[in-house]
């Protein structure tokens, strides 16, 4: 909770449902500005290169040492497709072309919203920022499951392993608990 207005600077911030609003929220009672506390997006990419999945094993905290996509937090003033582009090069320092969307995924608990594009390598020269302590390219039964990072990306490693088997990908929308896979025709 922000403690202060960042508007007016009024002290302490209000908490309930502002006039004209349905959700409670923290708010200003001296000049009204809320203080809304909407999802993060989350943009990334699953990319294959020879029936091998690229991974980033984590090189800061939370969870030091596990292994994840490359995704990061949307920058304000990008589109979701630069963000997926600039974390997979940050992460990584490979330079990836945006193909499809794959992965809508909301996680309510920690307030997040997942959007994993299919992306293709372009050109890779350059080495991993320093979020990442290694990059590594894993065939599906080499995948290290024990230590992936979080059970969203999991599910995503998996669902993208049996549709690759099939040849055909869709595109998942839903969250932790739920959802739907949509194939194009």
């Amino acid at each position: 909770m922000q403690h202060y207005c960042c508007r007016c600077g009024h002290h302490p911030l209000a908490h309930g449902v502002p006039e004209g609003d349905t959700h409670e929220r923290d708010y200003c009672s001296a000049c009204g500005y809320v203080d809304y506390d909407n999802p993060r997006v989350i943009a990334g990419a699953i990319i294959e290169r020879e029936g091998n999945l690229l991974l980033c094993q984590r090189g800061i905290p939370p969870r030091v040492g596990t292994w994840t996509l490359p995704a990061g937090f949307m920058e304000r003033g990008e589109s979701v497709e630069e963000a997926a582009q600039r974390e997979v090069r940050e992460e990584t320092g490979i330079h990836a072309e945006i193909l499809t969307p794959y992965s809508i995924f909301s996680v309510p608990p920690t307030n997040e919203l997942y959007i994993i594009y299919r992306a293709r390598l372009l050109e890779w020269n350059d080495p991993p920022g320093h979020e990442t302590l290694t990059v590594k390219w894993f065939r599906a039964e080499d995948i290290p499951w024990d230590t992936i990072f979080y059970p969203a990306i999991r599910q995503i490693l998996e669902r993208y392993i049996d549709e690759h088997a099939g040849g055909t990908y869709g595109i998942y929308s839903g969250s932790m608990d739920n959802g739907t896979i949509h194939f194009m025709r």
